[in-house]
């Protein structure tokens, strides 16, 4: 590209940076909203509902799917009529779904609705049945001029209209003898329709004379609410469902915890990003700001596309999104780094931008590509929640590529083309090609790496008779069980809270949160249904005087839940490491590379797994994503220094391989320390200002980035070292061989 047309390109990218977190904070008056506004927030943040349902069945196959996707548009259908906007039905797995309904307040009334496990039948008064569900097509409400307020107006199959026409006739009949009670405990009189949904009575209308059209109404003296109405009509039209369903995780959630949370988060981050961009100037100076920009405007990007795919930012999205921030420095450290090299060859600035960007592209395309390999099995496998973490990892990967190819390459061209600013002292270099910060480190990694086996053996070795003995800290999401979070609006006696729902014989532990210790978190691993959580919050509720806005997240798993997760979590981790296998197999030329990568991916978990077992720190949903990101992490830097041993191979084939693996890796040194150090320090703030469920997300990849930046500088290229030795052993002795064979020949023909 022409240096004139690189100025434009530039120019519009500052213009386009400045204007667009223009518009991100303030918008463009009442045509725009700002970023905020526009962006779709789950409900950790919004506040709501969500429940899982898991269908009893035994079908299979494509019968299985055919229930699974009439049971979701029956969901749909009550979810709608409740008025409720932006909520979602999904289906997760074979068997279950998620119902989402953010801002709901009357939660007990929200998952009773969803939640009826009912087939709708119509019945005489004396109990023999008229018609199921199947014969109605459909269900509406509309005014009732007649009686004032609202009526019901159904419509009929034409199966379903015959069997209504016999049975309306019959009721009109007089001639049944009712048996059958109505919603308040009284008979049903003996020309009543009795509308049953799982054998409990929602409406006993009664007929006059026989009904032989396709539809019907139900009214009532002086008109049904437009409330009641709505909801008659919804289950009426939504009743027949093709499975009954069984509640097997269900949250409450308030706007106020999350929205809490998403300030503290939105403001860690920004302290985070502001650290990452003053180390980066004091490290590469004119660089750094390069960078600096790069990383502006892929923020930028990563939240927009966020809007125009609709996707939902939770509070684990947003731990992704400032993790993928971390990560993201490290294509422009790569790039730095190599162009660096360049120029203490002695090369000029122009030159050492080229040939260092070239360098280093295929590094960042095989680091990134690995990454984003863990990403999205974490979203093919995970729940919801860490769906959300993934996608964001996903897109932050691709916008960090992207940057990096195109934002990066014009903005460093410009400057080495520049007579002002092409100087090596702006690329943090000393004018004789000297690093102005010297870090020349010469360790002698193979030689030690007994050492360090040792190290990594012992800690893991001690985390798992750890984990052994006393066993590691499940939480309810693998144990199932409850939990509850109440604003008590003071500090209060744990032992006489405890005491105030002995009754129920939760065994719970109860621990304080928020400002001032005034709210009490209750966990227990009863899975109690949403009935019984009510009756459990009412006591307390009654018993300390508080309103139903006191109760900020009420949470139900289910026995499966855990054992769904333990389950994705090793197929996701074997899925992910076959698949970065088969990638490093194909870009490496061989299976020893991989092998290595994987090997160092193992003791990542493994060492994890040893600091969860010391810390008991519990092991829940969010642990899942931590461990796998943290693989895709840790092959990231692994495949850095693999890269360099490939290709110092190509130009230093006679020198012994130990001192070529020693010198791969201290040639990348500085790049391992400068991204890890810069992806610890956006993650720092946000676990210290972050809610406790974030900062479960937080632990295994704190943890994680260190045991992986150990493993990929100390274990993995020495763990590859071992593996090619007796290779290089037997090749030397067929050299040996064929020399002595060559001499012996010789000798012969002489």
């Amino acid at each position: 590209m022409k240096k004139g047309r690189k100025k434009i390109f530039a120019g519009l990218i500052v213009i386009l940076l400045i204007s667009g977190w223009f518009i991100s904070i303030f918008g463009i008056g009442n045509k725009v909203d700002n970023l905020g506004k526009q962006l779709k927030y789950g409900l950790d943040i919004n506040g709501g509902v969500y429940v899982l349902l898991e269908a009893e069945t035994d079908a299979t196959g494509t019968e299985l799917t055919q229930i699974m996707n009439q049971t979701k548009t029956v969901l749909e259908n009550r979810v709608n009529a409740m008025g409720i906007s932006e909520a979602t039905v999904s289906i997760e797995g074979n068997k279950r779904i998620r119902v989402e309904m953010p801002g709901v307040e009357n939660a007990e009334e929200a998952i009773e609705q969803i939640g009826r496990t009912a087939q709708l039948r119509f019945y005489l008064a004396n109990g023999d049945l008229a018609l199921t569900g199947e014969g109605i097509r459909d269900s509406q409400i509309s005014t009732d001029p007649e009686n004032g307020g609202y009526k019901i107006i159904i419509d009929f199959t034409t199966e379903g209209s015959d069997l209504f026409a016999e049975a309306t006739g019959k009721a009109a009949s007089g001639t049944v003898d009712p048996t059958i009670s109505d919603e308040n405990g009284r008979t049903v009189h003996k020309t009543a329709i009795v509308i049953a949904l799982d054998d409990e009575v929602i409406s006993a209308p009664t007929v006059r004379e026989k009904i032989a059209s396709r539809s019907c109404e139900i009214t009532t003296k002086g008109g049904f609410s437009q409330s009641e109405a709505s909801s008659l009509s919804a289950l009426i039209r939504g009743g027949a469902l093709p499975a009954n369903l069984t509640e097997v995780n269900s949250s409450v959630q308030t706007a106020t915890v999350g929205a809490n949370a998403l300030t503290l988060s939105v403001k860690a981050g920004i302290i985070g990003v502001v650290l990452v961009f003053i180390i980066m100037i004091l490290a590469y100076g004119l660089l750094g700001v390069v960078a600096n920009i790069a990383l502006l405007i892929y923020i930028q990007i990563v939240l927009w596309t966020m809007v125009a795919l609709g996707s939902v930012l939770s509070l684990p999205g947003i731990a992704g999104i400032i993790l993928s921030v971390g990560m993201a420095v490290d294509s422009n450290v790569l790039i730095f780094t190599r162009i660096r090299e360049e120029i203490n060859k002695g090369k000029s600035v122009r030159v050492s931008v080229d040939t260092g960007y070239k360098a280093a592209m295929s590094t960042v395309i095989d680091s990134q590509t690995t990454t984003l390999i863990a990403a999205f099995v974490l979203y093919i496998f995970g729940t919801t929640a860490i769906k959300g973490f993934a996608l964001t990892l996903m897109i932050g990967t691709v916008v960090s590529i992207l940057t990096a190819v195109f934002i990066t390459q014009i903005f460093i061209s410009l400057i080495a083309e520049s007579k002002t600013f092409s100087k090596k002292s702006f690329f943090g270099m000393n004018e004789d090609g000297s690093h102005k910060l010297r870090f020349n480190p010469n360790i002698k990694f193979m030689s030690h790496r007994k050492i360090f086996y040792t190290i990594s053996a012992v800690i893991i070795v001690a985390g798992l008779i750890v984990g052994g003995i006393k066993g590691y800290n499940y939480g309810i999401d693998f144990t199932g069980g409850t939990m509850i979070q109440i604003e008590m609006g003071e500090k209060v006696d744990i032992d006489k809270f405890k005491e105030s729902i002995a009754q129920y014989e939760l065994e719970p532990t109860i621990v304080y949160a928020g400002e001032g210790n005034t709210q009490v978190v209750i966990k227990t691993i009863k899975a109690l249904k949403n009935e019984e959580r009510t009756d459990v919050i009412q006591t307390i509720t009654d018993k300390y005087k508080l309103d139903d806005s006191s109760v900020l997240a009420s949470e139900q798993f289910g026995p499966t839940i855990g054992k769904d997760l333990k389950s994705n979590a090793i197929k996701s981790l074997i899925i992910a490491s076959i698949c970065m296998l088969i990638y490093i197999r194909f870009r490496f030329k061989g299976w020893k590379f991989g092998v290595a990568a994987i090997a160092g991916l193992l003791h990542d978990v493994l060492i994890t797994l040893a600091m969860y077992a010391f810390f008991s720190i519990p092991i829940n949903n969010p642990f899942i994503a931590g461990i796998l990101t943290v693989v895709g992490y840790s092959i990231n830097d692994t495949i850095v220094i693999f890269d360099r041993i490939r290709e110092n191979m190509k130009f230093f084939k006679r020198k012994e391989k130990e001192m070529l693996l020693d010198s791969s890796i201290n040639q990348t040194l500085s790049r391992s320390l400068m991204t890890s150090v810069t992806t610890l320090i956006v993650i720092v703030p946000l676990y210290i200002m972050a809610s406790s469920e974030l900062r479960a997300f937080l632990i295994p990849l704190i943890i994680g980035i260190v045991a992986g930046t150990y493993s990929s500088v100390f274990l993995c290229s020495p763990i590859y070292f071992d593996i090619t030795k007796k290779d290089d052993a037997s090749r030397y002795d067929e050299h040996r061989a064929k020399s002595k064979k060559k001499r012996i020949n010789d000798g012969i023909k002489r």
